[in-house]
């Protein structure tokens, strides 16, 4: 697959429930086979590392209420799935909404 070229894949949950997502290619050797789940744990770690970033922030200068909306591509790098943080929404794989506050 070709750079920015997309692709349905399989994605594995750690309970091994199984989905397709559409991934963009983001260059070198692609090593995914037809019956070869990827792991949503790459998607899952951006998320959580984000919101813990944004947490300790937000711990810090302690807005009464604060949101925090991205969106994530996914993407096919070296065979294996990654996340991009994107600035389009309409680009976005998943659109993930944050809140902290009483």
């Amino acid at each position: 697959m070709h750079r920015d070229q997309t692709e349905l894949v399989t994605v594995e949950l750690e309970d091994g429930t199984t989905f397709l997502v559409q991934a963009r290619s983001q260059g070198g050797e692609e090593d995914v086979g037809i019956g070869d789940a990827l792991k949503f744990e790459a998607i899952t770690k951006v998320v959580g590392g984000v919101a813990k970033g944004l947490k300790k922030t937000f711990d810090t200068v302690k807005p009464k209420k604060a949101t925090v909306e991205f969106g994530l591509e996914m993407g096919l790098e070296s065979g294996q799935l990654t996340a991009l943080l994107v600035d389009d929404s309409a680009k976005a794989s998943l659109k993930i909404t944050l809140e902290w506050g009483e």
